[in-house]
């Protein structure tokens, strides 16, 4: 399946079975920008749209987040390379690092890879693993998977060799040695209140760093009891992006368009 071409972009919701789900991944590319963990015009977002999950959404190649539409999103199959010869093929590293996430790893049905501030501070350090120093950490407790084997851009071999370590179902998040981070989730307002929350316990853990001061960890037990706590908390996980769509409708943002 071919990319969409730009005559036959969808502009409502009639005909389409993943409407919502345009529109999630159009509000979160608009509140990456916002949150200013986007990186001009690269980075990228994925849905999975089929129950195989090969068949994908993602953001147009080149296109600033803070103006992607809902009906913008390339509609992509994993499984057919064809899509890079397209008139609006996806960028390169897009589907290499996507695209053998979709094909290889059906757990994860939306992905989020940025090159955010403070995760790629924590991916540059010898020891890139996120410790349990605040209750945020603790939900990333023993469930990161470390890549420190950066092999260059996001083409296919090194989105086949990524997507290989995306083993454990428990792991949704990836710090890429030297790069930035990769998030997986079940769907898009759950992959993207991981990746906000990582974020922000990577920021408090740079920032406790700089200040030279001892750090106070969490015991591992105590960390571990928390991540089981916020994986079973009863407040969906997906409201997050359910208020910053309401935000954006009220201020009349055009991302649902």
């Amino acid at each position: 399946m071919d990319a969409i071409a730009e005559e036959d972009l969808i502009t409502d919701r009639s005909g389409d079975p993943h409407w919502e789900a345009r529109c999630d991944l159009a509000a979160a590319f608009r509140w990456a920008e916002r949150y200013d963990l986007h990186e001009g015009v690269a980075n990228h977002f994925s849905f999975a749209v089929s129950d195989d999950g090969k068949q994908f959404l993602c953001n147009p190649n080149q296109r600033h987040f803070s103006r992607i539409c809902a009906s913008e999103l390339l509609w992509l199959d994993a499984d057919d390379p064809d899509v890079l010869k397209g008139p609006n093929a996806p960028d390169p590293t897009t589907w290499g690092l996507h695209g053998a996430l979709h094909r290889r790893v059906p757990h994860a049905k939306c992905a989020m890879h940025i090159h955010s501030h403070y995760a790629t501070v924590l991916a540059c350090l010898e020891n890139p693993v996120l410790p349990p120093l605040d209750q945020n950490a603790c939900m990333f407790f023993d469930r990161q998977i470390i890549d420190g084997e950066y092999g260059g851009l996001a083409f296919e071999d090194e989105g086949e060799r990524c997507a290989a370590m995306f083993s454990d179902p428990r792991k949704k998040v990836m710090v890429m040695g030297n790069h930035g981070i990769m998030v997986i989730g079940e769907t898009v307002g759950d992959t993207f209140n991981r990746l906000y929350l990582f974020e922000r316990a990577c920021r408090n853990y740079i920032t406790a760093l700089s200040t030279g001061q001892p750090l106070k960890m969490l015991a591992d037990t105590v960390a571990e009891k928390v991540a089981k706590e916020i994986e079973s908390y009863p407040v969906s996980h997906d409201m997050h992006l359910a208020e910053l769509r309401m935000i954006l409708d009220e201020e009349g943002s055009d991302y649902a368009e």
